[in-house]
């Protein structure tokens, strides 16, 4: 790998086709032609322990990307934007101290088939853009929001995200694990970025990972 090889901060990678996607858990990720798939070698300053914010700063990013072409993202905690409630990319961060791979897939000519979600892609919504395209538009603002974070941290993320959230305040069911849910209301998003549940008679939970359905 390039960014264990000690390859320089910023190195964008980009893919054709995948033959061998993949998203979080080990899911099978589809990667067909037309479509973005990047990977973006950062090096903060930040501890180790932060990396994971840059999930949030890699969906701010590309949320205001998208405002940019009139569109209206939502982001579904953590990292998942939306367009109309439809998935239109995933993200994956891979990483070890002194360096993290930003992972990220954007349905741009068409949107995979997924079994428990919606899907979208920019050209079903009228969009009429390539993924080198959209890329050029995105590099600028993860630029912008990855140097945020890195003055600031994620406490400067958190409200710009809270504007862009879907499902905040309202009730929600968080998959931990296959067999493992919780059902509750999204009551805020801490400052470590968890998502906080609350439920009747309950102390409030934080949930560090998940995944997020509306009820």
């Amino acid at each position: 790998m390039r960014a264990r090889a000690g390859c320089a901060q910023g190195l964008v990678i980009t893919a054709a086709q995948q033959t061998k996607g993949r998203g979080r858990q080990g899911r099978v990720w589809a990667s067909e032609p037309g479509n973005l798939y990047t990977s973006i070698v950062l090096r903060p300053t930040r501890e180790a322990r932060h990396y994971g914010d840059l999930a949030f700063v890699a969906a701010l990013a590309l949320s205001e990307t998208l405002e940019k072409f009139d569109l209206r993202p939502q982001i579904k905690w953590p990292n998942d934007v939306l367009l109309e409630g439809a998935k239109i990319s995933g993200l994956l961060l891979e990483s070890e101290p002194g360096w993290v791979v930003l992972g990220m897939g954007v349905n741009v000519a068409h949107a995979p088939t997924l079994p428990d979600r919606a899907t979208t892609s920019l050209a079903a919504q009228g969009l009429s853009l390539t993924a080198p395209e959209l890329l050029d538009q995105f590099l600028p603002h993860l630029a912008r929001w990855y140097a945020v974070w890195q003055e600031q941290g994620l406490s400067a993320l958190v409200q710009p995200w809270k504007q862009r959230a879907i499902g905040l305040g309202q009730p929600v069911n968080v998959r931990l694990a296959p067999g493992q849910e919780l059902s509750g209301t999204f009551t805020d998003l801490d400052k470590d970025g968890a998502l906080l549940l609350s439920q009747p008679g309950q102390p409030l939970r934080r949930i560090l990972a998940g995944d997020v359905f509306f009820t």
